[in-house]
């Protein structure tokens, strides 16, 4: 369901980010890029000094406190843009430090975990997921840039009984980043990702890991090669931790990519053009609605 604000929302005064790698730079850059009109004043921290001091230089924050508690007691909206087995940590250690009326989210790709976490922990009133769909194979803070959120879609998922926390987190994403939020149950939302972006992720890496290990000494590999293998440099170690969280939701739908590439194995056996045609056509058919 796309978001459409109808109440008079308050902008943060105060915008904390913890994580300051592409998504959270690039949330950074893009409110400090919009100069004073937008009244805002952003704080980062890192576990990385040296990205602070960065990000503090390159004016994406207007502060850079050496520990995340002083970010979060700080913050009128806290955005957790950590990989997401540290967000839930974080989610943990800082929500109890929130000031009162201040509201969280985080921008991880997968959102039962810390949805549920946020209800456990009693937070459902001033917890919203997101998930922007602006994501880039670079990580970082030098892969941030000011316009990565503009007209992107970004699920919005809501914990029960957060819907002013939900609308909150809607209009920071419409109104201050430009973006198109759409608001969508969590489990929903991990069955869909699932399908749409991370079975493409596995079968990214799966051709990286063919193609290295049995392509010919010497081959040279030309732009579909390069252009299906994208994903394959995403940064393992953030994969792992997204392909695990949400393995309930793969697994099913890397079996039917299995009967997929059966069926094809098997029109290759049988010489069935036909078959093939079919196939192939449907995928081409698929793409070119894609854009």
């Amino acid at each position: 369901m796309r978001a459409t604000c109808t109440f008079q929302a308050v902008r943060p005064q105060t915008l904390g980010l913890i994580g300051l790698g592409a998504i959270g730079g690039s949330i950074a850059r893009q409110v400090k890029s919009q100069g004073a009109g937008t009244g805002i004043r952003v704080l980062g921290w890192s576990p990385e000094p040296t990205e602070r001091a960065i990000a503090a230089q390159e004016g994406a924050l207007d502060d850079a406190p050496p520990r995340a508690l002083d970010v979060a007691r700080a913050a009128d909206l806290l955005i957790l843009a950590a990989p997401p087995t540290a967000n839930l940590a974080q989610l943990e250690a800082l929500g109890p430090q929130l000031k009162r009326g201040a509201f969280m989210t985080d921008v991880g790709s997968v959102k039962r975990g810390i949805v549920a976490r946020a209800e456990r922990l009693g937070f459902s009133d001033r917890f919203a997921g997101s998930h922007p769909l602006a994501g880039t194979h670079r990580h970082g803070f030098e892969a941030s840039r000011p316009d990565l959120f503009r007209g992107a879609v970004v699920y919005v998922t809501p914990c029960t009984e957060g819907a002013d926390a939900a609308r909150e987190i809607v209009h920071f994403w419409q109104d201050v980043l430009e973006a198109e939020p759409v608001v969508l149950d969590a489990a929903r939302h991990d069955a869909q990702l699932a399908a749409t972006s991370h079975v493409p992720q596995v079968v990214a890496s799966l051709l990286g890991d063919f193609l290295a290990r049995h392509a010919p000494p010497g081959s040279s590999f030309g732009t579909g090669a390069a252009d299906t293998t994208r994903l394959a440099a995403s940064e393992p170690a953030l994969w792992t931790e997204i392909l695990l969280m949400n393995r309930d939701e793969i697994l099913p739908a890397l079996r039917k990519l299995e009967q997929s590439l059966g069926s094809v194995e098997h029109a290759l056996e049988a010489g069935d053009a036909a078959a093939l045609s079919d196939w192939l056509t449907r995928a081409a058919a698929w793409r070119s609605r894609l854009g």
